[in-house]
């Protein structure tokens, strides 16, 4: 029989299909955030971003794996509806304080929502929890990449 009960199992596939669609957008910001900003100092951050952008395409190619695995089915992009306004463009370009601090809000969205299905797969679904782990680690690591940037900028500005 399966491990995990119907209703927990649609739980965990509503879950890791949130995460999805988080990674999904912040791979869309983090693009344009690599690109848009001007100045002397914004070549470190763009540069971050660029390579983030790979990490959170890999995850999301995860986290589709194992919707799909637990019977659900992987989104296409009409299911998507954007929620990451604080990582709009800045209407200055040299203002990489508030591309910071918008990474920095978009990691802890979705480190939020990792925390919520690692909960969720507590004691039923070890390898969800599992991916949910290793995604978790690779998003914290960037919120405190991020708030470094954001601790040196401010002391400058």
């Amino acid at each position: 029989g399966r491990m995990v009960d119907e209703a927990r199992r649609e739980q965990i596939v509503d879950g890791l299909t949130r995460c999805y669609w988080l990674e999904i957008e912040a791979a869309i910001n983090f693009i344009s955030s690599s690109i848009n900003p001007d100045g002397v100092r914004a070549a470190e951050i763009k540069q971050s971003l660029a390579a983030d952008v790979q990490a959170e395409v890999g995850h999301a190619q995860l986290l589709a794996g194992r919707i799909k695995e637990l019977g659900g089915t992987v989104p296409g992009s009409l299911a998507f509806k954007p929620s990451q306004h604080f990582l709009q463009p800045p209407s200055d370009s040299t203002d990489l304080v508030s591309v910071i601090r918008g990474v920095i809000q978009v990691e802890a969205a979705v480190i939020d929502v990792y925390n919520e299905v690692i909960r969720l797969c507590d004691g039923t679904d070890y390898v969800t929890q599992d991916i949910c782990i290793r995604c978790l680690a690779d998003e914290e690591t960037h919120k405190v990449e991020f708030e470094g940037f954001l601790k040196e900028y401010e002391t400058r500005a």
